[in-house]
């Protein structure tokens, strides 16, 4: 879905397997190139991934938008909070992985929620024709 149809597309389906309501909102005039795309689509998966099963949530959403030379992600829910990066690897190694590629994981998620992880990847075009 993510090579044939782009982020929209792919990221509803991975919000469609979630275990509460996802709203997914994609607001790019282009597709970034094919390796940004991907790591946009395993983070927002992995996020998600992660509030079916520690969130307690009873709902969420992934925003994604592209802001100057950075292509930004949001994902929110509502749920009990007390996500962190230095609390076991999942979160840790995800912002491991985006900082291979300079970009950045941000997680704000007090006790009680809600949370919100925003990540930043560089924006890269895709070339012309792909």
């Amino acid at each position: 879905v993510l090579t044939d149809r782009g982020l929209d597309a792919a990221l509803s389906s991975v919000a469609s397997r979630c275990t509460v309501p996802v709203k997914v909102a994609v607001d790019l005039a282009e597709r970034p190139a094919e390796a940004i795309e991907g790591i946009a689509y395993f983070t927002v998966s992995e996020l998600l991934q992660n509030v079916s099963k520690h969130a307690r949530a009873r709902a969420a959403s992934v925003e994604v938008w592209r802001s100057g030379d950075r292509l930004m992600l949001q994902v929110r829910d509502d749920g009990v909070g007390g996500a962190r990066t230095d609390g076991g690897t999942g979160l840790a190694g995800l912002g491991e992985r985006l900082g291979a590629v300079d970009g950045l994981l941000l997680v704000d998620s007090p006790a009680g929620g809600p949370t919100v992880v925003t990540a930043e990847l560089p924006w890269r075009a895709r070339p012309a024709g792909a």
